[in-house]
């Protein structure tokens, strides 16, 4: 299983949304995009703070997953972009892309998780957190 991140998640909100998905022998790669850029930022590729951000996002839930084969990764700017990279090391059977509410969303995140239905040939679920 997929697990793409788009933006900081409570470890309880983990455990109600998306543990509960997964047997402990699943293997599990969460991806955390380095979302949250403002457009100058994304323009001058300035991505340090926030790449640093989707490390420790992608840490903090694949700590909340019950499995013991869980590898984590930061992802492209585009959350969409980061599923397909992460699919051609790791090919999921199932994808769940956990964002924020659309009104809450980044721009770089907004509209991602239906999105990803529409592009991807694996089932998608995509978990909206406040």
């Amino acid at each position: 299983m997929l697990v793409v991140v788009t933006s900081r998640v409570g470890a309880d909100e983990i455990r109600s949304t998306v543990a509960s998905r997964f047997d402990e022998d699943a293997d599990v790669r969460v991806v955390a995009p380095v979302s949250g850029l403002l457009r100058v930022e994304w323009l001058t590729s300035d991505e340090d703070a926030a790449r640093a951000e989707a490390a420790d996002r992608a840490d903090r839930v694949a700590e909340a997953i019950p499995s013991p084969k869980v590898e984590t990764a930061t992802g492209d700017v585009d959350p969409l972009l980061a599923i397909q990279d992460a699919l051609r090391e790791f090919p999921a059977d199932e994808i769940v892309v956990v964002t924020r509410p659309e009104e809450d969303a980044s721009w770089l995140e907004r509209g991602s998780g239906e999105e990803a239905k529409q592009r991807f040939p694996v089932p998608v679920t995509h978990l909206v957190v406040s």
